[in-house]
């Protein structure tokens, strides 16, 4: 009965699936091995299971391309992943969810997906027309990336139709999209323009498939939409390390005006730091990580909504989110400035004292009372944890 889990978690293994690159880049190859056999001999997506396309899609679909490049890559960066006797097997279950997430782009008069499918049945009947920009346009780098290893263009067609169509409802006034649109008519529902939930990884997806596949209309699109968002949701100074005023911020606003709607930013924007390192702008990297990690340092956690104004959590949990950690690994990456092997210290040393369990690592349910949640999110193991030892 609880939606919240329910549409996630899809009853096909998914933190087994998730985690397995994980396991590669720690170059533990007989773990693996064991568990690439496992997904290979138990997973199937026969289900009667309605789960989220976006989801779906970035923790399932992903992982299992991610694996299936890992073992068959003739140069095994990662330590011998190769697997005897693996005749695709995961590139073909990746071919068959792929298959069933394809009714959710069908029957919509935009090319904008529904949000949910149901793996055997399609999109269900009381169906709502109502998605967000993230889930909607945050499909290409994974069904990019089937498409060109199965010679089959259907599926990056249907992604790439539904960000084409996204990028042209948006605001003729300042450039902005919103957060929640339908899919029927083109009308904004949710009016909310910013860089977190709803909207986050619409932008990660555009510079990431322009760096994975290299077209051109997307780096285009990004670069619009980056002037865009630095033109109106930019708050704080001019240069972020020099001058008068407050430090710089992205604020929520207004689509068509401009105009400031709350005074919160949730935690999903810290992924953006490490887009500005991608796209050379790491001195705003540098200022905008610094203000997120100031955040950490008080509560040992990101809450997943922070009010700057009143300068306490909006809402206080923290299920073990990537962000943060993701834009500190670029960072690092970036400036090489020992620094950020301390953060990334910092944030493990956090971990360890207030999210672990007997058995995994737990949701904090609230970030100031370091209470638990009975739940560990697929992407602590395949992001969190990655981007930390990467770190």
């Amino acid at each position: 009965s609880n939606l919240n889990i329910n549409d996630v978690l899809g009853n096909y293994s998914l933190t087994l699936i998730d985690a397995l690159d994980t396991l590669a880049v720690m170059g533990n190859s007989s773990e693996f091995q064991k568990a690439v056999k496992l997904v290979i001999d138990t997973v199937s997506f026969d289900k009667d299971s309605t789960v989220q396309v976006f989801e779906a899609t970035i923790r399932v679909l992903g992982s299992l391309l991610s694996a299936h490049i890992i073992i068959t890559d003739t140069k095994q960066p990662f330590g011998d992943m190769a697997i005897k006797d693996y005749d695709n097997e995961l590139l073909h279950l990746a071919h068959d969810l792929a298959v069933r997430l394809l009714p959710a782009f069908e029957n919509t008069k935009t090319g904008i997906p529904y949000p949910r499918v149901n793996l055997k049945k399609g999109v269900p009947p009381d169906s709502h027309n109502e998605t967000c920009t993230a889930g909607a346009g945050s499909l290409l780098v994974e069904f990019g990336m089937l498409s060109r290893l199965l010679g089959d263009s259907t599926f990056e067609w249907v992604a790439r139709r539904a960000v084409k169509a996204l990028w042209s409802l948006r605001s003729n006034n300042t450039g902005l999209l919103g957060n929640v649109v339908n899919i029927q008519t083109g009308h904004w529902v949710g009016k909310q323009s910013g860089l977190g939930a709803g909207s986050d990884s619409f932008y990660e997806y555009l510079l990431k498939s322009y760096i994975l596949f290299g077209e051109k209309e997307d780096l285009e699109m990004f670069n619009a939409a980056y002037r865009n968002i630095q033109n109106h949701l930019r708050r704080g100074r001019e240069a972020c390390n020099e001058g008068e005023g407050d430090p710089p911020l992205y604020v929520n606003v207004n689509m068509y005006t401009g105009q400031l709607m709350n005074t919160w930013i949730d935690s999903l924007q810290a992924f953006f730091p490490g887009l500005q390192v991608l796209i050379g702008d790491v001195e705003d990297a540098i200022c905008l990580h610094a203000f997120y990690y100031a955040i950490w340092k008080r509560y040992g956690a990101l809450p997943e909504r922070y009010n700057w104004q009143l300068q306490a959590p909006d809402v206080p949990f923290y299920p073990l989110r990537p962000e943060l950690v993701e834009s500190t690994y670029l960072l690092y990456q970036a400036t090489k400035n020992p620094f950020y092997l301390h953060v990334g210290m910092d944030i493990l040393q956090s971990l360890e004292k207030y999210t672990k369990a007997k058995c995994g690592y737990a949701t904090l349910h609230h970030v100031v009372e370091k209470t638990k949640e009975d739940r560990m999110e697929s992407f602590f193991l395949s992001e969190t944890c990655k981007y930390l030892y990467l770190v």
